[in-house]
């Protein structure tokens, strides 16, 4: 009986996507189809079946809750590529909105495949619902396949310093790490600048608890006037410049790959400060 119940709910929360979607809806489900095994898997675990029906309450977010707006998207080249974009928000909603976005507005239609931090994989039902919507353990092996195989990858370099970042600390872009410069270099693939307006502000952090929160194993626990990490309907515009292609060997030291990380940082401020110069209001 529950089975036939999850099914009735899955059910319908395909056909909400469908509606959502419009017209091209056929058409977009099967640009972003994946081989799957006989349990309707790929080999990292993505469903297109669970994703459409998961996706349809971060559809009607993206169109009526946060009212994303985007800019720059028809410079996502085909084929490979890395999508490195600023991270805010305590939540990870500026991760879906792009999915949502390379999924409804780009053409041809990209599933994103989403880097996520290793100990999200710990979590219960959250860890599996992360894998069935296609999102990965962000470890440099996982990425080198993907990208061999032409996906688009969306990483997040400041990590758990960004999206965690205190209120008086939005729009300053956090230390980056290198690994998605050496994955660019070993594998020729170009780098697509994103930056993100309007997620900084969905639930400004007053304080970082992270010794409370390390005894939940959680890396921190940010405490927002509202006490939960409940997003505000900030007006979402999400900047995608210009390609980037860089040359060298991933196994240069550091000194070398942080010259190159440095040229996609200023990419993304660039980009934020347009958004932000040319924004009228947070919620509008």
């Amino acid at each position: 009986m529950l089975e036939g119940l999850l099914d009735t709910l899955k059910g319908s929360l395909r056909g909400w996507t469908a509606s959502q979607i419009g017209p091209g809806y056929d058409e977009k489900v099967s640009a972003i189809a994946r081989a799957s095994n006989e349990y309707g898997v790929d080999p990292f675990g993505f469903s297109l079946d669970y994703a459409l029906a998961a996706m349809a309450p971060f559809l009607w977010l993206y169109k009526h809750y946060h009212r994303v707006e985007t800019f720059g998207l028809e410079k996502v080249p085909r084929g490979r590529v890395l999508l490195i974009a600023n991270h805010s928000g305590q939540l990870p909603m500026d991760g879906a909105m792009i999915g949502v976005a390379m999924l409804t507005e780009a053409n041809p239609p990209r599933a994103v495949r989403a880097m996520v931090e290793k100990w999200v994989g710990t979590l219960p039902f959250v860890s599996t619902f992360m894998s069935r919507v296609g999102q990965i353990v962000g470890t440099p092996e996982n990425c080198k396949r993907l990208l061999e195989n032409d996906e688009a990858i969306l990483v997040f370099p400041e990590g758990m310093k960004g999206i965690n970042k205190l209120f008086h600390q939005r729009y300053q872009l956090q230390e980056f790490g290198l690994g998605f410069m050496r994955l660019a270099l070993e594998t020729n693939t170009p780098i697509v600048p994103v930056g993100v307006v309007g997620a900084e502000e969905q639930a400004p952090a007053l304080v970082d608890l992270k010794t409370v929160g390390k005894l939940f194993g959680l890396p921190s626990l940010p405490v927002t006037p509202t006490g939960v990490p409940v997003p505000l309907p900030t007006k979402y515009r999400i900047h995608f410049g210009d390609p980037l292609f860089f040359t060298g060997r991933p196994d240069d030291d550091d000194g070398e790959l942080e010259k190159k990380v440095k040229v996609v940082k200023a990419a993304i401020q660039g980009l934020l400060d347009h958004g932000l110069r040319t924004r009228e209001h947070v919620f509008w």
